[in-house]
């Protein structure tokens, strides 16, 4: 019994995490903003901010954006801290939001990318400290890069870096390792691409090389 009272808070933080990341924001936001339809008919389908963005306009897409990060900060910031979980227990409650977005039991088992719910995990861990320098860093790499997959993967490996350097932790480390996996699944059609330097990229080393 005493076990059982030990782990009830874990888990049901993990579950709470896990239900609020699965919530799929721009497929309801969606059908309010455009009359019933699904904003997975735009784009390449993701129910994610992205599509919901290019389906109804900037303000859908901050919207959605908002709520999808949100969801992934609200369940780890409390868990880590306000109630103080450590260890694995905090690493099963922090992938929990981005399996949820992943797998959601709301779209049958499937569901967005989870890149803007796991910029939210890092908000809840860390508050600005580290999902400040994953904005900077994935934008860089979202403006050098032609393939979205490949500038997540190369984010991921500089936020590997920048972590191991100035925020060396345990905790951390496996947090980014768990999402590591998770990403490169979403994004597993994009990683199957060959990596290239977008075109405002090539057209500024052609520029270079004429001159």
């Amino acid at each position: 019994m005493q076990v059982i009272l030990m782990i009830l808070p874990w888990i049901v933080m993990m579950v709470f995490a896990f239900l609020l990341g699965s919530l799929p924001f721009s497929i309801w936001l969606g059908r309010l903003a455009l009359k019933g339809k699904d904003v997975r008919k735009y784009g390449d389908g993701n129910p994610g901010a992205t599509t919901a963005l290019r389906a109804g306009g900037w303000k859908l897409g901050l919207a959605v954006l908002m709520l999808d990060i949100t969801k992934g900060a609200l369940p780890v910031g409390l868990a880590y801290q306000v109630f103080g979980f450590t260890g694995w227990q905090m690493w099963c409650i922090a992938l929990a939001p981005t399996l949820g977005h992943v797998f959601s039991p709301f779209l049958g088992g499937r569901g967005g990318k989870g890149l803007a719910v796991t910029l939210g995990v890092w908000i809840g861990l860390s508050l600005a400290k580290v999902a400040l320098p994953i904005l900077i860093i994935l934008t860089f790499w979202y403006l050098i890069l032609s393939v979205d997959g490949w500038a997540v993967m190369f984010t991921i490996a500089s936020l590997f870096v920048f972590l191991y350097l100035v925020m060396p932790g345990s905790l951390y480390l496996a947090v980014l390792g768990g999402q590591t996996i998770l990403l490169a699944w979403t994004h597993r059609d994009d990683l199957r691409k060959k990596p290239g330097f977008h075109r405002r990229v090539r057209h500024l080393f052609h520029k270079a090389e004429s001159k």
